[in-house]
Order: C-alpha cells, then sequence, then structure tokens
C-alpha cells in the first residue's frame, strides 16, 4: 500500500491526473456548497473554519503535487491557485440567499494551502531526491 500511495503521490506520469482531480473537487465543493440546507447539514460535523481548512488543505496537496518546477515554484502555485479557488468559492456563494461570502473563510482558505504547501516545500523535495536515487 504504501508503494501505490507513493505512487500516486510522487510519479510524475500522474501530475495531470492530480490536478484534474483537484479541478474537481473544487467544482465539488461549489456543487455542494449550492445546495440549500446541505452546509447546516454538515456543520453538525465540523465547524465551517475545519471544513475549509481541510478541503483547501487537500486542495494545495494536489496542485503541489500536480505542479511542475522547483518546490517553491510549486507552492507559490498552489497558494496561488488556492487563493483563486477560495475567491471563487465565495462569489458563487454571493449568489444565494440562504448562503454569503466570508473573507475569513477565504483567508482560511489561503492559511490551509500557505501551512500545507510550506511544509510541502520543506518535505518533499528529499522525498524526491530518495525516489530517483
Amino acid at each position: 500500500m504504501p508503494a501505490l500511495l507513493a505512487t500516486l503521490v510522487f510519479d510524475p506520469k500522474l501530475r495531470t491526473l492530480r490536478l484534474g482531480c483537484a479541478i474537481l473537487m473544487y467544482l465539488t465543493i461549489l456543487v455542494a456548497g449550492s445546495i440549500p440546507g446541505a452546509r447546516a447539514e454538515i456543520g453538525h460535523v465540523a465547524s465551517g473554519a475545519v471544513l475549509h481548512s481541510i478541503a483547501y488543505a487537500v486542495l494545495a496537496f494536489l496542485w503541489f503535487t500536480g505542479s511542475t518546477g522547483s518546490a517553491p515554484a510549486r507552492a507559490a502555485k498552489a497558494v496561488l491557485a488556492v487563493a483563486v479557488m477560495g475567491a471563487g468559492d465565495e462569489f458563487v456563494q454571493s449568489f444565494f440567499p440562504y448562503r454569503g461570502p466570508a473573507v475569513g473563510d477565504w483567508i482560511v482558505d489561503c492559511s490551509a494551502a500557505l501551512v500545507t504547501s510550506m511544509l510541502l516545500w520543506l518535505l518533499m523535495p528529499g522525498q524526491e531526491r530518495a525516489r530517483r536515487g
């Protein structure tokens, strides 16, 4: 199982798949967040900050591992992509009377992406060198 996980995360041939998964996950977040009452239902399981942190950290992980370039460049791409996706999510919410945009949610999204990308920046290069060597 660890070999399969390492292949999914580190295999350069699967970069496009990881980016595709990030886009699909983002679209799922937009659709699920637009369903009346869905946010209230899941709110019983976890707070909005927890949900945003987890979802956008996973998006940052997928974007980082799906991008090319140096670790700092991939971290920047991941944070920028999540910032745009988070802003898009909040923008879409502004169209629904039962939802509303929140700058605080966007800040949580960006913070989760920043922390995730920084950790990957620090930890992934060593993993990639070990895999190549």
